[in-house]
């Protein structure tokens, strides 16, 4: 998923990635706001995890969310 598709559907996916990292509050999603690099840097400072961890994490969600979306029998 790029950055122009998250921001379109980050209204959309705001529970989703609540749920996928629950440490993030509210406030954070309200900051992050569909940015990449803001989620990436909110997911470095809730986690404690290192940049690579971090984009391997979000390729992963992202990746089974677009499969998700054209195959919903995947749900």
């Amino acid at each position: 998923m790029n950055q122009d598709i998250l921001t379109g559907k980050w209204k959309q996916m705001r529970g989703q990635v609540k749920q996928w990292w629950g440490k993030l509050t509210d406030d954070d999603l309200d900051r992050i706001d569909g940015a990449m690099d803001r989620l990436a840097g909110a997911l470095q400072e809730r986690y404690g995890w290192e940049r690579d961890q971090v984009e391997r994490e979000m390729k992963k969600r992202f990746d089974r969310y677009d499969e998700e979306m054209r195959d919903p029998a995947r749900r």
